[in-house]
């Protein structure tokens, strides 16, 4: 059966209600499908994340100097467990360990445009395919550049991914790469002489501080080397950043090229406000996949709109309330009545 009209109906649906996300308002506001139609079409239906790369390459306006983001985003389901998809995991929106779907989203950015697309996504779910999120990372990093072939010159992560195998993975592509590593991951800038330490006990001297160290990560082959620098905030929260870019000398450079990770944030967090994307109740892993699709088609066409129009997500959301207001105050449904 050729579901095309539902998944169109069920994206304009996502756009367009502001609270309410169940199926069953979808099907008392839409004359042409019930309760039972939408529901069949998000459990037989197989959307994937090709569907969304479909409706977003055209968008793409690609740069030479273009960066590659990944991160993993958890999508709040603790009222809702009773799915294979659904478990126990760290929020970093929470800032603690709730029930929810994991996915590991890739986000292009043009740095020269200030503009960014996702591009791909996965749905973390080891206990049904045995992946994990470092494995997740490589094959949309891989698919990137072997099958989209999209021009980028740096890939940026979150410390999740600042593993042996992610590291040396970006280097034979020939890429660069910066992120973060946790403040107890041992190094070793005495090229050999002392023994690996945790970074946080380092000894920077003014001109390592402004320029970064070369150091070893433990665990890494024997002479590989990584630039090491220690970026202070603005509130003094010290943070470690690696790059295999021996060449860079400064700190506000790698400040900058970190400043980029900022738009996949932006990314899960615009998702998360204005499609729905957490209010599904189904509990079939494929209705809550296809779901997931639907909602990021639903940000695809919302960036879109925003960029022609040159205004937000969150305005163009919002703004369908406008002619709602406008006739109310005008002619209300219910209008007041006041004792004198």
């Amino acid at each position: 059966m050729d579901y095309s009209n539902h998944r169109l109906a069920y994206c304009e649906f996502l756009l367009s209600s502001q609270l309410n996300y169940t199926q069953t308002y979808f099907a008392e506001h839409h004359e042409g499908f019930s309760h039972d139609s939408i529901n069949r079409f998000l459990r037989v239906e197989k959307l994937t994340p090709k569907v969304v790369w479909e409706n977003v390459k055209d968008d793409i306006i690609v740069s030479d100097a273009g960066y590659v983001l990944f991160d993993d985003v958890v999508l709040d389901k603790r009222h809702s467990r009773k799915s294979s998809l659904i478990r126990r995991q760290w929020s970093g929106n929470a800032k603690a360990v709730i029930h929810g779907i994991g996915v590991v989203t890739c986000v292009y950015v043009n740095p020269e445009l200030e503009r960014f697309w996702v591009l791909d996504y996965r749905i973390y779910d080891k206990a049904g395919d045995g992946q994990s999120k470092i494995k997740h990372m490589l094959t949309m990093l891989d698919h990137l550049h072997y099958a989209k072939q999209l021009p980028y010159r740096t890939v940026l992560m979150d410390s999740w991914y600042a593993t042996m195998q992610v590291m040396k993975h970006i280097d034979a592509l020939g890429k660069i790469y910066y992120c973060p590593i946790k403040c107890n991951r041992k190094v070793d800038d005495s090229d050999g002489q002392h023994q690996h330490q945790q970074v946080q006990t380092l000894i920077w001297s003014k001109q390592e501080q402004q320029h970064g160290k070369q150091v070893h990560l433990k665990n890494m082959p024997k002479g590989h080397r990584v630039k090491l620098f220690r970026l202070v905030s603005s509130n003094r929260r010290m943070e470690y950043i690696v790059t295999n870019d021996l060449q860079q000398n400064s700190s506000d450079q790698v400040q900058h090229h970190c400043a980029v990770r900022w738009h996949i944030e932006q990314f899960h967090r615009e998702t998360k406000q204005t499609t729905g994307i957490e209010a599904c109740q189904c509990r079939s892993p494929r209705a809550l996949r296809n779901h997931i699709a639907c909602a990021f088609l639903v940000w695809v066409h919302l960036k879109r709109l925003a960029h022609q129009l040159e205004t937000t997500v969150y305005q163009l959301k919002q703004g369908l309330l406008d002619d709602y207001m406008s006739q109310q105050l005008k002619q209300p449904s219910y209008p007041m009545r006041l004792c004198a």
